[in-house]
């Protein structure tokens, strides 16, 4: 008898910790999605967007942002932000940067912007 009351007592045991885990879980889903809607709503009115990022080294990036109608490509290191290029067409050499397909392009070519980036 006592044998089954113990076992009876570790499943109780398991539904309980099994209950407070799955709300653990739900709770973050719910809190991870009002984030990111709160996000989302204070990047809206913002004066400017990234279009593209690329990591080139642990904390080394490259960046496309626009800027109403202008683009600048960044590099982003740990201290410092440089910046590589500035247009208002939204082309480098000839190249669309807002396709997907030439963002690709970009990536492989980005070795000859200028700089020191």
């Amino acid at each position: 008898m006592i044998l089954l009351s113990s076992s009876l007592n570790s499943f109780i045991q398991l539904l309980g910790v099994l209950l407070i885990f799955l709300f653990v879980l739900v709770i973050t889903y719910f809190t991870t999605k009002w984030i990111g809607g709160y996000q989302k709503v204070q990047m809206s009115g913002r004066s400017f967007q990234v279009v593209d990022t690329i990591r080139i080294a642990n904390n080394k990036l490259v960046q496309v942002i626009k800027m109403g109608d202008v683009y600048l490509v960044i590099a982003v290191a740990k201290d410092n932000v440089t910046k590589a290029y500035r247009g208002r067409d939204g082309t480098y050499g000839g190249r669309d940067l807002q396709r997907k397909d030439s963002r690709t392009e970009w990536r492989k070519r980005s070795d000859d912007l200028p700089g020191d980036a």
